[in-house]
């Protein structure tokens, strides 16, 4: 299993202030944006992203962390062989990820994604 990204994400309830803010200030451009959720990033696209997000889709609160991996399915594994429980999911999402939430030890949720509908689709 390959960790592929780690993006941190900024709760909001006004997204359009916050995604204006690191437009203007740091140079970030929107790559993904999903209403609820708008992902920015440095160039070269990917090198550097912040998720900005009212919810974290589904119905879901904002995570604090979002991991995408190549292989859900082994994070799976891990999580119960470890004992841990899913705060989320895993669950298909309509836009095209496997994802699962889960408590770190300080409490922080995060959210650990693979694109695709496999257990291991590995990102575009």
């Amino acid at each position: 299993m390959t960790v592929l990204r780690i993006v941190p994400n900024i709760a909001t309830d006004d997204i359009a202030k916050v995604v204006a803010f690191y437009r203007k200030l740091l140079d970030l451009e929107p790559v993904m944006d999903h209403g609820w959720i708008v992902t920015l990033a440095g160039a070269p696209h990917g090198a550097a992203q912040l998720g900005i997000a009212s919810e974290g889709g589904s119905g879901t609160p904002v995570p604090d962390l979002s991991i995408e991996v190549d292989d859900l399915d082994m994070v799976l594994a891990r999580m119960r062989a470890m004992g841990v429980t899913p705060a989320y999911g895993p669950a298909e999402e309509p836009w095209g990820v496997r994802r699962v939430y889960v408590r770190d030890p300080a409490g922080r949720l995060v959210n650990i994604l693979c694109h695709g509908r496999g257990g291991n689709a590995a990102a575009p």
